[in-house]
């Protein structure tokens, strides 16, 4: 799946969940999913836990990562 179809799989709705990045279709959290992985879990686990999603919805990392790339890096130089 590319890149701008897995961006599509997220909403931000200031109905839903407070304007908080979910799944679309669910009320899952994209954060929810990224601190399940950073913490060591299983896809397979966090497959059981939401069944409402799929391995298809790579999108929760996808979006983290257009965040992060999107940042600028300042350095501050001391001295």
């Amino acid at each position: 799946m590319e890149k701008s179809a897995l961006l599509k799989r997220i909403v931000v709705d200031p109905k839903i969940m407070a304007g908080k990045p979910i799944i679309r279709g669910t009320r899952i959290p994209v954060d929810a999913i990224i601190h399940r992985i950073a913490q060591g879990e299983e896809i397979k686990d966090i497959l059981e836990d939401y069944p409402r999603i799929t391995r298809q919805d790579k999108a929760a990392l996808e979006y983290a990562s257009s965040l992060v790339r999107g940042e600028d890096i300042v350095p501050i130089v001391k001295g």
